[in-house]
């Protein structure tokens, strides 16, 4: 428990649990909708941080002749499933919302009031106990964005018991319950998106122009070509090129040259990087060969 990231998975986990247990009961006895989609919510987000947190553990672990890369991508996965989970979750709470348009039924508004008051508020904690790790980390930021999104439902909640209560507007309920469900939706879409993205190795904007001038103002250098840039993770961005040299450039020169460019491409995000030295061949090649046959 000595990782402060580890701290915040167990804060956050209690009190999703007693939030959960509470808005549960409130919704049964109060029978609102939105009260117990946020509770359904909640319960996910259980779900949500336990895989998550093995996943945080998972990637701290060392690398091996199994995982050569590690297992930082541990984390990825878990932001991936955990997108996917909150889609199908707001997709349900969206469907359950147009159904009870035409099905209204009786809603106790104190009850709904009190409780959602209480999930208003320990949602709204732990928000921010997850914010300052989520900043840097799309596992954690995964599970921040479940908190935001229930910090979100439990205003939309508290807003339809106000109404609910002061002036009987019951069909403020699955209202509120629709906005909500949009809201997750777009938020759980762009984290799966860039989850996606992480793992099917895509440029994580890099402008590879800038690489190719970089690289070319090394005059050793007179081509790169097979230019793989990608994401390995939230720690390493990943650059494996092939360049064309002089003939006479020894081993050594060549090391202290890949350190210089090494470091000029740190300033477009670039951490690692890997070139494979080339007199002749692909020196007429372009940066992405898409003929794989060629490579």
């Amino acid at each position: 428990m000595k990782d402060h990231t580890t701290k915040r998975y167990a804060y956050v986990t209690v009190l999703n649990i007693i939030i959960t247990v509470a808005e549960f009961i409130g919704g049964f006895v109060s029978g609102s909708l939105s009260l117990l989609s946020d509770a359904v919510h909640n319960l996910s987000d259980v779900g949500a941080i336990v895989i998550s947190f093995v996943a945080h553990v998972i990637s701290n672990r060392s690398r091996n002749k199994k995982k050569t890369f590690g297992y930082d991508r541990a984390e990825t996965l878990a932001a991936f499933t955990n997108g996917i989970i909150l889609i199908l979750i707001s997709i349900a709470l969206f469907i359950e919302a147009i159904e009870r348009f035409w099905q209204p039924t009786e809603i106790s508004g104190g009850i709904m009031l009190v409780v959602s008051i209480i999930g208003l508020l320990t949602n709204v904690v732990s928000m921010l106990v997850m914010r300052q790790s989520g900043q840097k980390n799309l596992n954690v930021r995964s599970t921040f964005v479940h908190m935001l999104s229930d910090a979100l439902s439990s205003v939309a909640v508290v807003i339809g018991a106000i109404f609910i209560y002061y002036w009987h507007i019951s069909w403020i309920d699955p209202l509120m319950t629709l906005l909500v469900s949009i809201f997750v939706f777009h938020e759980a879409f762009e984290i799966t998106g860039k989850a996606a993205n992480v793992l099917m190795e895509s440029n994580p904007d890099i402008d590879l122009d800038e690489v190719n001038r970089i690289v070319l103002s090394f005059p050793e250098i007179n081509n790169i070509h097979h230019v793989h840039v990608w994401r390995y993770s939230d720690r390493y961005v990943m650059l494996d090129a092939h360049v064309n040299v002089n003939p006479d450039l020894t081993a050594g020169k060549f090391e202290q040259l890949t350190q210089q460019i090494s470091s000029k491409l740190k300033d477009l995000g670039i951490n690692h990087i890997n070139f494979q030295a080339e007199c002749n061949r692909g020196k007429n090649d372009k940066m992405i060969v898409t003929d794989r046959s060629r490579e």
